[in-house]
C-alpha cells in the first residue's frame, strides 16, 4: 500500500491543464465531497451497515483515483472489500488510516493548488 504515492502529480498536472481556471473549484469540490464520504463511512460503521459501507467506499475510491490520490484510493478499496465481505471488524482501523491519508492528501492538494 505504501508503495503508492499520496498524489499522482502527473495526473494532477494534466487535470490542471484541462480544467484551467476551474481547477481550484475541482479541488475544493473533491475535498468537500471526500469529507462527506468519510462521514458516510462513519455512519455506515456506526449502524453496522456493510452494504452502505461498501458502496460509500466504492464511490470514494473512484473520486480518489480520478483526482490522482492513489494511496487513498487503495485504502478505500480495502474498505470496500470489508463491506462487501460483511467483515466490518477491521473497518475502524481502515477508516482511521483513510482519515489520516485524506488529511495528507488535502494538505498536498491545497499546496498544489497554490503552486498553480
Amino acid at each position: 500500500m505504501n508503495d503508492k504515492p499520496h498524489l499522482d502529480v502527473e495526473a494532477l498536472a494534466e487535470l490542471q491543464d484541462v480544467m484551467e481556471d476551474e481547477f481550484d473549484v475541482l479541488i475544493q469540490t473533491y475535498l468537500a465531497d471526500s469529507r462527506s464520504r468519510i462521514d458516510g463511512l462513519k455512519e455506515a460503521l456506526a449502524t453496522a451497515d456493510p452494504e452502505h459501507f461498501a458502496k460509500t467506499a466504492h464511490s470514494f475510491k473512484g473520486s480518489c483515483i480520478n483526482i490522482g490520490a492513489p494511496r487513498l484510493g487503495g485504502l478505500c478499496f480495502e474498505a470496500e472489500q470489508l463491506g462487501k465481505d460483511a467483515t466490518l471488524e477491521q473497518a475502524p482501523a481502515v477508516l482511521e488510516r483513510i482519515e489520516a491519508e485524506f488529511s495528507e492528501v488535502a494538505r498536498r492538494l491545497q499546496n498544489f493548488g497554490q503552486e498553480a
